[in-house]
């Protein structure tokens, strides 16, 4: 008996967005059943074609893009309350605007016929479930609706914390994402809603909030208090770096200690962790689909129970989790709502 694929809507087609097409077009188990974005249908099947992850399989066929697997209806809108989920049968949308944050907007794809909705980015509200690969999926419930993936930092510092807690023991910490610029900085200074935002991203280095350290707090309960850390948007196209810093219970730990339990958490969980033994930068990040790249040649004493690290990923390995997410949910429902 043939099963039946998960079919997915994607709300905003911008690099996240892509990268789920692309990865769904690779999949037996999952279908675009429609995608709904602000941007013309002609650009956007021409900026898929401008991704290094295309296959150039895709073509326009009037209102639909399609692929070899799948058939996806384009719809041009700007509000999820204006789109009609269940025309299209969709079991989950994936949210990848970074805008649509709230309850009432994530109850609007709901109320429209959507089974789920899954955001791409950390929620402004209270959810059902902050959900992370490799931390909390076993605590997911069929009745969730509303759901959060987090964040590419958020998942690559609780993944951090877990392995390196579980393995030596973890006090507390301080993390500074430098990160890729993103789609919502302006290129040329640009009167925004943060003074330090509104500068060029491709020519500064931006300081910047990130909520991540707050958000691994609920995930991992046990550093609740004990988290802190920010952001530097920096002038790099793809590829992000974790500099986590971590006050570890026994001083005698130290570099090996830590680089030992990475590559041994590696070894456990191959799709979620890898480590580099070569000296790495950041575009040779571009393309990997894990969540954490772990730079062995990073690790530094810093202190009698310090140690800094070091630790890369990009948007694609985030992308991934997306779409682990929405199979994990699909197999609890599969099983009737008992993992």
């Amino acid at each position: 008996m043939t099963q039946n694929k998960i079919r997915i809507g994607i709300m905003g087609l911008g690099n996240i967005g892509r990268q789920l097409y692309h990865l769904a077009s690779e999949s037996d188990d999952i279908e675009v059943a429609a995608i709904v974005d602000i941007g013309k249908p002609e650009i956007l099947s021409y900026l898929l074609d401008c991704d290094t992850l295309n296959d150039h399989q895709h073509t326009m066929e009037g209102n639909y893009l399609v692929n070899p697997k799948f058939r996806s209806r384009i719809m041009q809108n700007e509000s999820p309350d204006e789109i009609p989920w269940d025309v299209f049968n969709v079991d989950v949308v994936v949210d990848g605007t970074g805008k649509f944050q709230t309850v009432q907007a994530m109850q609007s794809h709901l109320d429209n016929g959507a089974g789920r909705v899954l955001l791409s980015s950390l929620p402004s509200d209270e959810i059902d479930r902050l959900v992370i690969p490799g931390i909390n999926e076993a605590s997911i419930s069929s009745g969730d609706t509303m759901i959060s993936g987090g964040s590419a930092t958020t998942t690559a510092m609780a993944l951090m914390l877990k392995i390196l807690d579980e393995a030596l023991g973890v006090e507390y910490a301080t993390m500074t994402t430098v990160h890729a610029y993103t789609s919502d900085q302006p290129v040329q200074d640009y009167a925004g809603r943060d003074f330090r935002r509104s500068r060029s991203a491709a020519e500064n280095i931006i300081p910047n909030s990130n909520e991540s350290p707050r958000w691994v707090e609920q995930v991992l309960p046990q550093f609740k208090g004990r988290l802190s850390g920010y952001a530097l948007n920096v002038p790099v196209q793809k590829g992000s770096m974790l500099d986590l810093s971590v006050v570890l219970k026994n001083a005698d730990h130290g570099v090996d200690d830590v680089n030992n339990a990475m590559e041994a958490a590696a070894d456990r969980s191959p799709e979620l962790l890898e480590v580099a033994r070569d000296p790495i930068v950041s575009s040779d990040v571009i393309g990997n689909r894990h969540s954490v790249l772990y730079d062995l040649l990073g690790t530094m004493k810093a202190g009698s129970n310090i140690v800094k690290t070091l630790a890369w990923y990009e948007s694609l390995g985030h992308a991934c989790r997306l779409m682990d997410i929405v199979r994990l949910y699909d197999a609890i429902d599969q099983k009737g709502g008992e993992q």
